[in-house]
């Protein structure tokens, strides 16, 4: 694999800042670890962090090079600060960033698909809520994605802290416009899915059950059978830690729908 950090302008946000990528690399000599490469462009898979963490977090607290060095897929992880992959009310425009920005930016930079079906974006905790909203918002950019522990009724969770510090961050974010029915609403969401009359992006949500968010990934799990909105589900016994997302990650990447997986690969 080819692992880059890329530190550029954001003409969205005003200012500088950085990610970080894996780019597939076949290799077959060297020691502990074959690499895969499609003839073509790459697939992607768009790898978000959480509300403490950074771009970097991913290679810091799992194997993920290792883990998609046989797939052929490229991983493109960018840093959004504690916005919730929003345009905060009292800050930046890191949903345009995100959604618009960031994509156009990567295939400045890099050689990768640009099909639906190579385009995959997966995160934890506030980027499991980000990976599903950006989703289930456009849906004709993804074939599939996951949530790890993902905040994923943020519309009841403003409300309901779970440290002393987010009353400020959801003021940040929010302010004091309401979330429910918004955009910003992931179960709201769950409404368009498939409302154009092509299927939506495969979803799969994992949380432990011992994870402070579980309920509110079994209401989201809930609303989404209720509403006929297919997905895949896993809870298990786990926290909201680094040992179940490095264990996560791994099926999730078995799980993606890649259309040429490597024999051998995840």
């Amino acid at each position: 694999m080819a692992l880059m950090r890329v530190d550029c302008y954001s003409e969205v946000l005003g200012l500088n800042t950085s990610l970080t990528v894996i780019l597939p690399q076949r290799a077959s000599s060297q020691i502990g670890m074959a690499g895969s490469a499609p003839a073509g462009d790459p697939p992607v898979l768009y790898l978000l962090h959480g509300l403490t963490d950074d771009d970097t977090i991913w290679l810091r607290r799992t194997s993920i090079e290792r883990y998609v060095a046989p797939l052929g897929l490229a991983v493109v992880m960018p840093q959004v600060g504690r916005s919730f992959y929003c345009d905060e009310e009292h800050g930046n425009r890191y949903w345009t960033f995100l959604s618009e920005e960031l994509p156009a930016l990567c295939h400045d930079f890099f050689r990768l698909s640009d099909a639906r079906e190579d385009t995959f974006v997966a995160g934890l905790s506030m980027g499991g809520y980000g990976a599903v909203k950006w989703a289930l918002r456009d849906p004709d950019r993804f074939a599939a994605a996951a949530s790890l522990s993902g905040a994923l009724n943020v519309a009841n969770r403003r409300h309901d802290p779970t440290h002393p510090v987010d009353p400020r961050v959801w003021h940040t974010v929010f302010g004091e416009r309401a979330v429910a029915g918004t955009d910003d609403d992931t179960v709201a969401l769950l409404d368009r899915y498939g409302a154009d009359g092509t299927d939506g992006p495969a979803l799969y949500v994992a949380c432990g059950t011992e994870d402070f968010l579980y309920d509110d990934n079994r209401q989201f799990v809930d609303t989404a059978r209720r509403r006929g909105v297919p997905l895949t589900v896993e809870f298990s016994p786990g926290a909201h830690d680094w040992a179940y997302w490095d264990a996560t990650i791994q099926d999730v990447l078995e799980w993606l729908p890649l259309r040429h997986r490597p024999a051998g690969g995840a």
